[in-house]
This record gives C-alpha cells, structure tokens and sequence, in this order.
C-alpha cells in the first residue's frame, strides 16, 4: 500500500523558511512523479512544484518560483520542498502525492487529479 507522510509545517513569520518533508513507504519514490500542492481555507487545491517522474525536471508554479525548491532523495524514500522568503499568502496546508509515470509534461501534471496518492498534509502559517 502506498503510503506517504508529510512533516515539517509550522508557524514562520514572513521572510522565514520551511522545509516540508513527504516519506514514502510501501513503493520506492525513484520512478514516480511527485506532486507539492497547497490548500489554503475557502479555496480550491492548487498545484506548487510537480516533479516528473520519467526524467526528474521540475515545475514551479509562477507564485513559488525563485523560492520555493523541491527536491528528491532516492536513499531515505523522502521528498522536500524548501520554502524561503515565506510570505503570509503561502499559509495553507500543504500536500504531497504521487503518481506513476507517464509522458505527461511536469507542469500539465501538476493538478490534483492528476494524483491518486496523497498524505495527510501539514500546516503551513505565515503570521507576525
């Protein structure tokens, strides 16, 4: 069964950094795509970074790019997402999923039902 967890949230003040972790267990995390989302109250889950499983390029949403920073470490099964210069409009619970690989592009893949996968989540708050 595939299972993924997410850690890492908290509370930060703007400017400051997070890094989410998502451990999978169940499947190795080498081949599949992987998938950063966010939800944040009143609003519809939106996509962050997607990582394409097939060749491990990498899309960032307009909103996060420059900041955030997704990554993969095939040893620990575990996929991060580094979040800097936190702003008080990234607070939402954040999601990680996973998916098998296919020819999508990283950027088409990166809509939530593009995933059958999910964690948990983890919340993210940006307040002073």
């Amino acid at each position: 069964q595939l299972q993924l967890v997410e850690s890492g949230g908290g509370l930060v003040q703007p400017g400051g950094s997070l890094r989410l972790s998502c451990a999978a267990s169940g499947f190795t995390l080498d081949y599949y795509s992987i998938g950063w989302f966010r939800q944040a109250p009143g609003k519809e889950r939106e996509g962050v970074s997607c990582i394409r499983g097939a060749d491990g390029t990498t899309y960032y949403a307009d909103f996060v790019k420059g900041r955030f920073t997704s990554s993969r470490d095939n040893a620990n099964n575990t996929v991060y997402l580094q979040m800097n210069s936190l702003k008080p409009e990234d607070t939402a619970v954040y999601y990680c999923a996973a998916d098998f690989p296919d020819t999508a592009t990283a950027q088409a893949m990166c809509l939530p039902y593009y995933f059958n996968s999910w964690g948990q989540g983890t919340q993210v708050t940006v307040s002073s």
